[in-house]
């Protein structure tokens, strides 16, 4: 069963926090906060579907260092920076870095709930192509180190005589590894499963397994 959404808000001024998660809890979400970067981090569960409302200044870790900090450990948690500060080189600086929006304080509730919403939507979208690489590369595990052979030259869109006679095997082998390999990936023609390759990472694994 699907996790519903959380709004992470993380900002010392605790006015700032109780006015933001009323905004987010007024229209149905839910709200969690933090008034310290680290108590955010102690707790942060990486499978929980959400976004982040972060502050830019705040004492001990900044939001910019969280920010960084999660990008180290790889996290896909869509960051929404507010700030009372109109600091363009820091704005563009945090959105180089993956930030979804910076809007500065004070801002209208109907801005922050599309902001919102956009991140909410590229979560989303980023956990559902995370599920579709990992169901990927779980079928490309089956293949042998030979169908992972053939699977590149016809990814490289080689003909399988073509294939045959670079991997010195002959055409009816190849025409059974290429089978094998349709059966095992999913897929039912080769579009098909060029796209799946290409579109999941399975291109770069299958070059570090030749």
């Amino acid at each position: 069963m699907a996790m519903d959404p959380v709004v992470y808000v993380v900002d010392d001024d605790q006015a700032m926090v109780e006015s933001l998660s009323w905004v987010i809890e007024s229209v149905g979400l839910r709200a969690k906060t933090y008034t310290r970067a680290n108590d955010f981090l102690a707790e942060y569960d990486a499978m929980q579907p959400g976004c982040m409302l972060l502050d830019v200044r705040m004492p001990g870790m900044s939001g910019p260092e969280l920010q960084a900090r999660l990008n180290v450990l790889g996290a896909t948690l869509p960051i929404i920076f507010i700030s009372g500060h109109g600091d363009v080189p820091l704005a563009v600086r945090v959105m180089k870095a993956g930030a979804v929006d910076f809007l500065t304080k004070p801002f209208n509730d109907q801005v922050l709930l599309e902001s919102i919403n956009k991140a909410l939507r590229l979560d989303k979208l980023n956990r559902e192509k995370q599920k579709e690489n990992a169901q990927a590369e779980a079928k490309f595990a089956l293949l042998s180190p030979r169908e992972v052979q053939v699977l590149q030259g016809i990814v490289a869109g080689k003909q399988n005589k073509v294939i045959s006679a670079e991997l010195n095997i002959s055409l009816k082998t190849v025409e059974a590894h290429r089978a094998s390999v349709m059966k095992k990936m999913g897929v039912k023609s080769v579009p098909e499963l060029v796209k799946l390759v290409l579109t999941n990472g399975v291109q770069e694994t299958a070059a570090q397994e030749s």
